[in-house]
């Protein structure tokens, strides 16, 4: 089973308001209900006129100002031949008007004439005409839209007041591991903070998921597969960390194969490699009767985020209904060699900068160990060096993926 095959079946949708819509999945095509813009206007602030007299074999143009129009105050009278209408960015094109000359291109003999060198510009130019930006009737945000501020703001500027979103997926997370303590216990001997569903639960705000914490489990089987089935009974998604390398506490596989199906354990990345992809299958008496997707990632808090970054982040979207779900690749520079082994996909975290040419350029955060969080909170982006690289020499090219928007 691969995990594309278990992605598809996008989730129902609800209508919220436009406060409440950002960074969730457009389930609609939103249609425009006017045409934008609404009527022609002016591109530029500048004089309206007839392109026509820009036929003529006279290089030098002279029009007499008639009247002004400003956005919102449109002019009303006629511009005949000869004539001009000093007009605003954004004010409407008189009927008899199709060109506009920018103010800065124009010299003034009088408060009512202007000149200007007919080569400058042709008939039409600077107007911006009814519907050139969208149609009515025309999608003005496609169907699995991950929304953004700019996406309200041209829904707004239609008049739209609310959009139908996908409902929000029910992720659960849990931690697994007798060595982890919650924030405000004590530190015994040989154990840990779980920053994991921290760290989780950032990530999945992020995506604006409707977060059910599971808490920390012990590395009991019994205990463990009743917390798995008690999280598919409320959840479309389980994400647990810890239990998945092939430790003699690490039960996950074992629960898996009682439940559901194993997808896949092992991956060739660093870090990450024990991660495993899964389906629960309902429990009847106690969990719907519906399919909960399961992601075990490591332990390591590196690997955790990771995995989340490459895998489980585009799941989530894709599951969701969304059209975009793979962040995009960039390159820039890296500033040291960096030593790679084929065989495997790394992700090294790195801050991306500029030289003093102006081109980007990467660094590493230091040590690159799976346990190592720091190296994450200082970074900005992941180097990608891809399954079958070798060393990176100082000076290459490398692909990198920013964080910025995503983690």
């Amino acid at each position: 089973m691969q995990e594309s095959q278990a992605i598809n079946d996008p989730a129902d949708f609800e209508t919220v308001s436009l406060d409440h819509a950002i960074n969730r999945i457009l389930a609609k095509d939103l249609l425009s209900p006017i045409d934008v813009p609404a009527a022609d206007n002016s591109a530029m602030d500048g004089y309206a006129f007839d392109g026509k007299c820009l036929a003529t074999n006279n290089p030098d143009v002279t029009l007499k100002i008639v009247g002004t129009a400003l956005a919102g105050k449109p002019f009303e009278g006629k511009i005949g031949v000869g004539e001009c209408l000093k007009i605003m960015t954004g004010a409407l094109m008189p009927a008899d008007c199709d060109t506009v000359i920018p103010q800065e291109f124009t010299a003034s003999s009088s408060d009512e004439l202007i000149s200007f060198k007919s080569d400058l510009l042709k008939a039409g130019d600077n107007r911006r005409l009814r519907g050139e930006d969208l149609q009515k009737g025309k999608a003005a945000i496609s169907a699995g839209r991950l929304l953004r501020p700019s996406d309200l703001g041209l829904a707004a500027s239609l008049g739209i007041a609310t959009l139908k979103v996908r409902r929000k997926l029910k992720v659960a997370i849990l931690s697994s591991g007798d060595e982890l303590r919650s924030l405000g216990q004590a530190l015994d001997a040989g154990s840990i903070y779980d920053s994991n569903r921290y760290s989780l639960t950032g990530l999945l705000n992020r995506l604006d998921l409707e977060i059910i914490d599971c808490g920390i489990v012990r590395d009991d089987p019994h205990v463990l597969k009743q917390a798995f089935i008690e999280a598919a009974s409320k959840a479309d998604v389980l994400i647990s960390s810890g239990g998945v390398s092939v430790g003699e506490a690490d039960f996950t596989k074992q629960i898996m194969q009682e439940l559901g199906d194993v997808g896949f354990w092992k991956i060739a990345m660093r870090p990450g490699r024990p991660m495993a992809f899964g389906i629960l299958k309902p429990v009847p008496g106690k969990s719907p009767a519906r399919k909960t997707l399961f992601f075990g990632l490591p332990g390591n808090p590196v690997a955790v985020m990771v995995t989340f970054y490459q895998f489980v982040r585009s799941a989530l979207l894709q599951l969701n209904g969304a059209q975009q779900t793979e962040p995009p690749l960039v390159q820039a520079i890296s500033e040291t060699a960096i030593r790679k082994k084929p065989g495997r996909t790394e992700f090294q975290r790195a801050i991306l900068g500029r030289n003093s040419e102006g081109k980007p350029t990467v660094r590493l955060t230091g040590s690159q160990g799976a346990g190592i969080l720091r190296s994450m909170s200082e970074a900005n982006c992941f180097v990608i060096l891809m399954h079958d690289q070798g060393n990176i020499a100082a000076g290459d090219w490398v692909d990198i993926a920013l964080f910025d928007g995503l983690l």
